[in-house]
């Protein structure tokens, strides 16, 4: 129990006074008489259970007033509920490099923009998770860390906008990017941690000439070593070459990274099955949460009752058990 009010506590203590003062000299009053030997029976005698009990009025007038000031004092009983709800942390991995200007999944719509339709709805459908988003082309980018306010998230997608092409970004950095995620899914405290990646290119950033670079199957080690899953998607027909060709893409190391971390790999030449994918990780990747709720009730009402009760038996016991003659 708990008084959202509790300044009306001074009020009790103002009001009592007088009813605390009452009951003290009326358990103390005794019988007064003039003569002395009247008053020598008259402490021999024991007195009446009425003057014994004087102070009950006075008593009964205070708890009145206690009973009151606590019903203003606004009574609350807090009661602690146990929500349980399937969600887990989700970070979405966004390759936003200049090749997701292809045109190859549909005749209106670019690689990014399907994968960004794709991801709206995949966000939509999960109001339960806390679901972040990364960009990634040369380097990666934490664009919003996992949050449940999925209108700003939403928001920050639709803003997400491809690098200049053939400019200094204009890579594919796939290993740091999952580094990035892993980093990132690491802090978090849900049980289930998974990692989204959609990428239509080949790591060629971290290669044999630049050991420094993390490569994607060293950075699906360290999301293993954090439990995180990687479900990797091959975005488009596959990479153009010089004359504008299409060339199947190699999704070795796309196969690797999910098969290490525990996830799926999943390849998808169109905007249906960029929809299917989300589809598939959205049942496969259902945990429960609990999460802790306070429920305040309002419990006033049953001091004022009280109040009203007690007033009841003053009157009762003021006027006919204790009555005071003129």
């Amino acid at each position: 129990m708990i008084l959202t009010e509790p300044a009306w506590l001074w009020l009790a203590l103002v009001a009592a006074l007088p009813s605390l003062l009452r009951v003290w000299t009326g358990a103390k009053r005794r019988p007064h008489v003039d003569h002395a030997m009247t008053e020598r029976i008259a402490r021999e005698v024991p007195s009446s259970w009425r003057a014994r009990l004087a102070f009950v009025p006075a008593l009964l007038a205070m708890l009145t007033i206690f009973s009151i000031v606590v019903a203003l004092a606004r009574t609350k009983e807090r009661r602690l509920h146990q929500d349980e709800s399937r969600g887990i942390d989700i970070l979405l991995c966004l390759d936003t490099s200049s090749s997701m200007a292809a045109l190859d999944m549909s005749p209106q719509l670019s690689r990014l923009e399907l994968a960004k339709r794709a991801a709206a709805r995949f966000i939509t459908g999960r109001p339960k998770d806390a679901i972040g988003l990364l960009r990634f082309a040369r380097f990666a980018d934490l664009v919003c860390p996992t949050t449940r306010d999925h209108r700003a998230l939403l928001e920050m997608l639709e803003a997400v906008d491809r690098v200049e092409a053939d400019g200094p970004e204009d890579r594919t950095g796939i290993g740091s990017a999952i580094g990035l995620a892993a980093k990132t899914l690491r802090s978090t405290k849900s049980a289930s941690r998974v990692l989204v990646l959609l990428t239509d290119g080949e790591e060629n950033v971290a290669t044999t000439a630049t050991p420094d670079e993390i490569g994607p199957l060293r950075a699906a080690e360290l999301c293993r070593d954090f439990g995180i899953r990687v479900y990797a998607i091959a975005a488009g027909i596959g990479k153009q070459d010089e004359k504008g060709a299409f060339v199947p893409l190699d999704t070795t190391q796309l196969e690797g990274v999910a098969a290490a971390t525990g996830g799926a790999f999943f390849a998808a030449k169109d905007e249906r099955a960029i929809d299917a994918v989300y589809d598939r990780i959205d049942e496969l990747e259902t945990t429960l949460h609990t999460t802790p709720r306070v429920e305040l009730i309002d419990r006033h009402s049953g001091f004022v009752w009280l109040a009203l009760a007690l007033f009841s038996l003053y009157q009762i016991s003021r006027t006919m058990l204790w009555r005071r003659l003129p």
